[in-house]
């Protein structure tokens, strides 16, 4: 995600061909317990003015998998959860994922538990067929010293607990911060893979936007083997912005994609891989995220 979303986060027809030559060159065909979806964050403008459209233009594409980045007021980009679920239903789409922040005021201190807000967020997710709540980000108050950050794993765990009994996963979504910001001498992105119960909070590793902070997912997935059931998949180039980087289609950027995902695949403990670019160099978001796809195709994803 970029930061005026979070405030805080070759050619087609010659890759269409290598997919057909696949066999002939080796390629592993993808597994048949691994899902490769599309954050709807990548065509969100699409999304904000057709959604029904850009859903229907998604499957023709080939998308079968799709994470949303818009819930407010308990509605799915202006749907409620059964008009949502009927859309994609029609289409042939699912969501395993969704993403949707979770805020000091999803927590009420004095009674140690959820507010409702919250609740009914793990429900509509749970009636979508959602099998993780991803928040993708995290208030600074929530980590503001190191008893905030303690507390608030703890309340991560403990909605870990509340997703778990409708079947779903909690999770949590980095950006460069957590990689960027330490306390008591301890990277956020440390003490979250210390704090968190795997069993029950997953890690969405975003494998561009760590590297704005100088973290390489290679190395990352080396020191906490099997711990990514989901990532972010995504490149990045080089720009002139405070971030330095924006994403690019994949395979035309500087990150080492395809070793990282077939890293993910052999030790990262992945099975589900979610597409995400937010930047286009010219093209529109339709064309880069068929090409994107086109690419983990011919991958073996």
């Amino acid at each position: 995600m970029n930061t005026s979303r979070r405030t805080f986060l070759q050619n087609s027809a010659v890759l269409l061909a290598g997919v057909a030559l696949a066999p002939r060159v080796g390629l592993a065909a993808p597994k048949a317990n691994e899902i490769v979806g599309i954050q709807l964050y990548s065509v969100r403008n699409d999304m904000k003015k057709d959604p029904v459209g850009t859903l229907t233009q998604l499957a023709k594409i080939g998308y079968k998998h799709v994470e949303h980045a818009n819930y407010i007021d308990r509605k799915f980009y202006g749907y409620t959860a059964k008009e949502f679920r009927k859309i994609l239903d029609d289409l042939g789409l699912k969501m395993p994922c969704g993403h949707t922040a979770m805020g000091r005021n999803h927590w009420d201190p004095v009674k140690k538990d959820f507010t409702d807000a919250w609740k009914y967020t793990v429900e509509d997710a749970a009636f979508m067929g959602q099998k993780y709540v991803i928040s993708p980000s995290m208030d600074k108050a929530m980590h503001q010293t190191y008893e905030d950050m303690l507390l608030y794993m703890d309340v991560f765990n403990k909605c870990g607990d509340l997703c778990q009994k409708s079947g779903m996963k909690f999770g949590y979504h980095n950006h460069w911060a957590e990689f960027a910001e330490s306390l008591n001498g301890v990277k956020l992105f440390d003490i979250m893979m210390q704090k968190l119960d795997v069993k029950k909070v997953i890690m969405q590793l975003d494998i561009g936007n760590m590297y704005i902070a100088g973290a390489k997912a290679l190395d990352v997935i080396g020191q906490y083997p099997g711990k990514f059931e989901m990532i972010h998949v995504k490149d990045e180039i080089s720009n002139n912005t405070p971030e330095k980087f924006e994403s690019t289609i994949l395979g035309k950027g500087i990150l080492p994609v395809k070793e990282v995902l077939d890293i993910c695949r052999k030790s990262g403990g992945t099975r589900v891989f979610i597409i995400e670019q937010e930047s286009y160099q010219g093209k529109t978001p339709l064309e880069c995220v068929k090409e994107d796809l086109a690419i983990m195709k011919g991958w073996g994803y």
